[in-house]
């Protein structure tokens, strides 16, 4: 049974998407509400500089050469993550789960991983100047 004029049913749209015109940061609000699962998710080079992350389960997301300056990602989880390569300039990984992250080659200046999970963590020729753990 619809419940408005056009005949489309309250909660069935459809998540706003780049390509529809939707901006980044409502995509990645529409993520945070647990709109889209991210474990495995190809975000290979995005842009996510400044992105709300926090608690998101990033279970093995191919993250490689992606923005992730200023990005809040406490608590999240990104165990498995392939991040080689990838800008973490300023980033807060405080309570993140890293085990069997690749970070290879990342750039965690200035980062926090206060707390982090850093289990079996691959950081060869990552820039770790000023990050606090």
């Amino acid at each position: 049974m619809s419940d408005k004029d056009d005949g489309t049913v309250s909660g069935s749209e459809s998540p706003p998407r780049p390509e529809d015109g939707a901006t980044t940061e409502e995509w990645l609000a529409y993520i945070v509400a647990g709109g889209i699962d991210l474990k495995g998710a190809d975000l290979r080079g995005a842009d996510l500089e400044g992105a709300d992350l926090m608690a998101v389960d990033l279970t093995g997301a191919y993250l490689m050469g992606a923005d992730l300056r200023g990005a809040d990602l406490r608590f999240a989880n990104l165990y498995g993550a392939k991040l080689r390569g990838a800008k973490l300039k300023g980033a807060d990984l405080t309570d993140a789960c890293l085990t069997d992250a690749d970070l290879r080659d990342a750039d965690l200046t200035g980062a926090s991983l206060k707390g982090a999970k850093l289990e079996n963590v691959c950081l060869n020729g990552a820039d770790l100047t000023g990050t606090t753990f």
